[in-house]
């Protein structure tokens, strides 16, 4: 089984492409810098995060192009895929990135602003979502989101099919 969970902060802007040919698809890519858990030995001041490169295609890659922006959290599922290329030097490179199944929001407008606002390299600007304002996991769009963070439902949303009483 190939699956990955990450959950971290956007190192800088997605950069999104477009594919060429007859449908074209949009490409995204951008670092998740992952904290590392800190064991009672790693008092040495070394490096405490992980920079996992990630692509999402199509939908999600329109998603992140709209919303996505230096410095947010986001988590994401997928499957890592291992790859290489020969350079222009002739050198072989390997390649490992996580292609991205799912993508989601990992805290509310407010906390991002605000670590936004105190980590002022973190500044940068928006990444995509899927045409139609439904996410490509078909969860309600953040602009459902009330003042406090937290989504309205829906009317008619039957109270039996919520996950708690």
């Amino acid at each position: 089984m190939n699956k990955v969970i990450l959950m971290g902060r956007l190192t800088r802007d997605p950069e999104v492409r477009y594919s060429q040919g007859e449908r074209q698809m949009a490409i995204a890519r951008y670092t998740l810098a992952v904290d590392r858990r800190r064991g009672r030995n790693n008092q040495d001041g070394g490096q405490t995060a992980d920079f996992i490169p990630c692509v999402a295609f199509d939908r999600a890659a329109e998603f992140a192009e709209k919303y996505f922006h230096q410095g947010i959290k986001i988590a994401v599922s997928g499957r890592i895929q291992t790859g290489s290329y020969t350079n222009r030097d002739g050198q072989k490179v390997y390649t490992t990135e996580v292609i991205i199944e799912d993508q989601e929001f990992a805290e509310s407008k407010n906390s991002s602003d605000s670590y936004r606002s105190s980590h002022p390299a973190d500044q940068g600007a928006g990444m995509g979502m899927p045409q139609g304002g439904a996410p490509a996991s078909g969860r309600p769009t953040p602009q459902s989101a009330v003042g406090d963070g937290f989504m309205n439902i829906p009317d008619g949303v039957e109270d039996e099919g919520l996950p708690f009483n």
